[in-house]
């Protein structure tokens, strides 16, 4: 698995990726909050509550304030806690973290079609949001003056 750097889990804290990021942020800690496996158990304090942490409350501490490194931190070294005693969180988490580098990854494929009326405005671009245009075709905006 590759490592969860803190940088990057801050980066997904903080709304970076735009939608991407979100879904990915809402995956983590859908993930972090399933139980522990029957192997991570093991070893607790007499109550079957395990003695390391989930992850929820680095996760909850990171979403409140995503620009403190130390609280990315704690959740990187949470996450690779919990991985290293619960195999099947580790694969979940290993999928989670591949699909979310995958995502994230800024790649915009745009596809223009059908019938596009010569000297049409076309705009593209990735994660528009209150975006407005307002425009009037006059006259002068129909002639080409590329000729």
């Amino acid at each position: 698995m590759d490592p969860i750097t803190a940088a990057a889990l801050a980066a997904l804290a903080g709304g970076l990726g735009g939608e991407a990021g979100r879904h990915a942020w809402q995956g983590l800690t859908a993930l972090v909050r399933r139980p522990f496996g029957r192997a991570a158990t093991q070893g607790t304090d007499g109550s079957e509550t395990p003695l390391i942490s989930s992850g929820e409350l680095e996760v909850a501490a990171l979403e409140g304030e995503p620009a403190d490194p130390m609280r990315a931190q704690a959740l990187a070294t949470a996450l690779g806690v919990r991985a290293a005693l619960d195999g099947e969180f580790r694969a979940q988490l290993d999928e989670w973290w591949q699909r979310a580098q995958s995502g994230s990854s800024g790649g915009v494929h745009n596809n223009i079609g059908g019938n596009v009326e010569s000297g049409a405005t076309v705009v593209q671009s990735r994660d528009i949001s209150a975006l407005t245009f307002n425009m009037t075709r006059t006259a002068a905006s129909h002639e080409r003056t590329d000729r």
